[in-house]
């Protein structure tokens, strides 16, 4: 009994000390573009065994869904299906507008990664991301800046019959034919479709990442 006692008060010691190794940070993120809306973003912390997206490879088909209706359902699904590997998962309020900052609180434990991805809406597929940014390292407040890719999972052929953001509307409509079928760093608008390059097109980087423990 002595054994099973002095077990227990061990595990219970484990248990104590793993949630102590956890932090509740704000995350603060802020649109730099000029005239983009972004989807509301999908912002993860995880092991190593999780990736969200990796850039030179194929886009999952949760990924592809985020970064061409900015349906984040098959992403956070993925999410829930990776079980203990993810620490948590949150989802920002709503849209993130030009110029815009919004915050959300969430979980980093010892070891964790941090991953984002928000769908740049006026696109066929671009999506601000963030992969597998190493937290382990984490003191304090820290900031960078985040590029936008491309999912390659449409052709940007910046049509308004295939974009769902304003002012086009057209969700769930989708250019298959020569797209580049792996996710890379996205070149922009070039204004040889429907979208006015002086409107909608960017200069990478498009987001502002701050963690800020919270208090």
């Amino acid at each position: 009994m002595r054994k099973l006692l002095s077990f227990m008060a061990i595990a219970a010691a484990m248990i104590v000390a793993g949630n102590a190794s956890a932090q509740t940070y704000e995350i603060r993120i802020t649109n730099l573009t000029r005239g983009q809306i972004m989807s509301p973003a999908v912002i993860a912390t995880h092991s190593n065994r999780v990736r969200m997206f990796k850039v030179g490879k194929k886009a999952s088909a949760g990924l592809a869904a985020l970064a061409e209706d900015a349906d984040a359902s098959g992403l956070t699904a993925a999410l829930d299906d990776a079980g203990a590997e993810v620490t948590e998962w949150v989802m920002a309020a709503g849209p993130l507008l030009p110029g815009a900052t919004q915050s959300v609180e969430i979980t980093i434990a010892d070891g964790d990664f941090l991953s984002l991805a928000s769908m740049l809406v006026t696109t066929n597929d671009a999506f601000a991301g963030l992969d597998s940014y190493d937290l382990s390292t984490l003191a304090g407040r820290r900031h960078f800046t985040i590029p936008a890719y491309d999912a390659g999972s449409e052709a940007n052929n910046e049509s308004c019959a295939k974009i769902p953001g304003p002012p086009c509307g057209s969700g769930g409509a989708r250019a298959r034919s020569d797209r580049e079928g792996f996710v890379h760093i996205h070149a922009g608008i070039r204004g040889d479709g429907d979208l006015p390059k002086m409107t909608y097109d960017w200069r990478n980087p498009v987001m502002r990442v701050e963690i800020i423990p919270a208090k």
